[in-house]
């Protein structure tokens, strides 16, 4: 997904920030996805399996799959990752991680629970004493 996503946007980027020409924008593009796209994908992969060694420690501690274990894990990754910047700079990015998949998993659970409405069995029922009175069976 990293080096997909890291393609995609470096191809742009290049496309963008190269001179003028069709020939030359193109290959600003070219050399942009071959200089940044495998740093991305690497990048990509590290918080990845930072992400899921965590996610999974906590499942197996906690006993439960639930959305906390999310939150947990991308702040605690975020604070890790930034360990090499200072004290500052891993509080920062463990609150920032910790929000967005906050987020995330709240409009997951929004999504869920209206989809769930949709599927919901209508719940209008008739009055028996509305029917009249029972035909006998022949």
């Amino acid at each position: 997904m990293g080096a997909i996503g890291g393609g995609v946007f470096q191809s742009i980027k290049g496309f963008r920030n190269a001179p003028s020409g069709f020939n030359r924008r193109l290959l600003g593009s070219v050399a942009a996805v071959k200089q940044r796209s495998p740093m991305i994908a690497g990048s990509f992969a590290v918080w990845g399996g930072m992400f899921s060694t965590i996610d999974c420690t906590l499942v197996h501690f906690r006993q439960k799959e639930d959305p906390w274990n999310s939150i947990i894990s991308a702040a605690a990754t975020g604070g890790i990752l930034a360990a090499r910047n200072g004290l500052p700079a891993m509080a920062g990015s463990a609150v920032i991680g910790g929000v967005l998949l906050a987020l995330i998993e709240g409009i997951g659970i929004l999504f869920t629970r209206i989809q769930a409405e949709q599927f919901r069995p209508p719940s209008h029922f008739e009055d028996p004493s509305q029917l009249g009175p029972a035909q006998p069976h022949m």
